[in-house]
């Protein structure tokens, strides 16, 4: 019975590491991070001109409006950073209370509810207002951006690049001032995730002038395709 019982851990200990490695993977950052690049392109070009994942230019643009007297178009941008503050709460809320919610695998349950979302946002006609596909698009990537925060040893962002770029120039000057291989390990992801994040935002503006409102289900094609990574690693 006891030998039993401690087969049964063992193999709960390795899920949960097997859990635990492959949303901090490389792999998988580098595709969450190509959606992320998708989803601004996308939400600037088909949908009025906002970043859904950037709250730093939704809060320049908000006072570049107000400077400008052009009031409707500040408060305009105000939705899309409450939706996303909005997103980091539930997040945290999902983070801590888990097991009363029932949500027995986060991960996996966070990259569904994104599919759907992006998935029904694509049904979503250019006659209904930018206004609230954008909250629905910040609040997704609220999401996103707070349940995957860590990449392997670094943390990092799949929806914005300012501070990957930040981390990647500071562990590249480690990396040549004290020789530090890890370090350089650190540089090559980052500076990896930062081209992920302008491709993504490449196939996103292309798409997204060609196809129109439904380009966004390539940014779901692409979080399936981390579900399906996700999956194999944890099953």
């Amino acid at each position: 019975m006891i030998k039993v019982n401690l087969r049964i851990m063992k193999r709960r200990i390795r899920k949960l590491h097997s859990q635990h490695v492959i949303h901090e993977s490389f792999r998988f950052g580098i595709l969450l991070a190509i959606a992320g690049g998708f989803l601004d392109s996308y939400t600037f070009i088909g949908r009025g001109g906002v970043f859904a994942n950037a709250q730093t230019g939704n809060i320049v643009l908000v006072a570049i409006y107000a400077a400008k007297g052009e009031w409707v178009q500040a408060f305009a941008n105000i939705p899309a950073i409450v939706a996303f503050v909005i997103g980091v709460i539930v997040v945290q809320s999902i983070k801590n209370d888990s097991s009363r919610l029932f949500i027995n695998d986060w991960p996996r349950a966070v990259l569904i509810f994104e599919i759907i979302v992006l998935f029904a946002i694509g049904f979503i006609p250019s006659t209904i207002p930018n206004l609230i596909v954008n909250v629905i698009v910040s609040f997704v990537a609220s999401i996103q951006v707070c349940s995957f925060s860590k990449i392997a040893d670094s943390p990092y962002s799949s929806t914005m690049s300012t501070g990957n770029l930040r981390s990647a120039a500071r562990e590249a000057y480690i990396a040549f001032t004290q020789k530090d291989h890890d370090a350089a390990i650190r540089t090559i992801r980052l500076f990896t995730i930062v081209s992920s994040f302008l491709l993504g935002a490449l196939l996103g503006g292309i798409l997204t002038l060609n196809v129109g409102v439904k380009a966004i289900w390539g940014a779901a094609i692409i979080i399936i395709g981390a579900l399906v990574l996700y999956n194999i690693n944890n099953s």
